[in-house]
């Protein structure tokens, strides 16, 4: 159906323009309700996934990492640090910690994904949709958390192998697993911080790589933090993955949780609130 518009004529009888027409918000121009938002993130989350399914190799960090890792740190230091021939105790020490290095691991890897997207014009089509700008950022995190859950179930499954033993129940692993998954999503908000910030994926490696070596290495992840410098044990007291660290360890092999519990908990929601509004007005301006 055509319109037909009426130019607006002075007092001297010359047209000045058509005047304008009002009519309906075009469709999705509007605020975007919860159902649709979700109907969104569904979306753009298969589609992430379906990526992964044309791209197998973009599952190697998630598959291959956590072998490497614990075989690297059970047999390489764990002798040194539990003492020789106490492997298996280490393996219960170790475990539950490279769970808080998996999540980094993972959320290092959305800051690259967010920025690639970025430099091949995804993103530029993604604007042009009706769809609220966090549903994209959201459907990262929600297909990254599915890598999370496949690196640690094959940590766990390569833990009992080498004699990983749940002091506690099954539900205490899960609480961990959770609590894991939990902070991991909190700090994909960070990374796709700088993939939005930074121009390539190079410099947001680099980034994450000086973000993440004192955050793992510097903490109670590989060994206990007593015998570490006086300077150095402070850091690790306030260091969120030590917290992670020792509530996912206490939670497997049993001791006090409550206080290393609330503190990731607290971590975990002051990095989101931080955090995600900046990523989503980083990512508006930026696209």
């Amino acid at each position: 159906m055509s319109t037909t518009t009426t130019p607006i004529r002075s007092s001297t009888g010359a047209a000045d323009g058509p005047a304008p027409v009002k009519g309906p918000v075009p469709e999705g121009e509007g605020r975007i309700g919860l159902r649709a938002n979700l109907r969104h993130i569904g979306a753009l989350a298969r589609r992430n996934a379906l990526q992964i399914k044309q791209d197998p190799e973009s599952m190697f960090d998630a598959v291959f990492a956590p072998v490497i890792f614990i075989l690297l740190f059970v047999y390489v230091f764990g002798g040194a640090i539990a003492g020789k021939g106490n492997n298996d105790a280490y393996v219960n020490y170790v475990t539950p910690g490279l769970m808080a290095m998996m999540g980094m691991n993972i959320a290092m890897a959305v800051g690259v994904g967010i920025n690639d997207d970025i430099k091949k014009g995804v993103m530029d089509r993604f604007r042009t949709m009706p769809i609220a700008r966090s549903s994209v950022l959201i459907a990262k995190i929600v297909v990254e958390i599915g890598r999370m859950l496949i690196a640690t179930a094959i940590l766990l499954g390569m833990g009992f192998l080498l004699g990983l033993e749940i002091h506690t129940s099954f539900l205490h692993l899960c609480a961990a697993i959770g609590l894991s998954m939990a902070f991991g999503a909190s700090l994909m908000w960070i990374f796709i911080l700088l993939g939005l910030t930074l121009k390539t994926a190079q410099a947001v490696q680099g980034m994450a790589m000086m973000v993440l070596m004192p955050l793992q290495f510097g903490s109670s992840i590989f060994a206990p933090p007593t015998s570490m410098p006086g300077w150095l044990q402070t850091f690790t007291d306030y260091n969120p993955l030590s917290n992670l660290a020792d509530a996912a360890r206490n939670l497997v092999n049993g001791g006090p949780v409550a206080h290393s519990v609330w503190m990731t908990l607290g971590w975990a929601v002051a990095i989101t609130v931080v955090t995600a509004p900046l990523a989503v007005a980083r990512f508006r301006n930026r696209t």
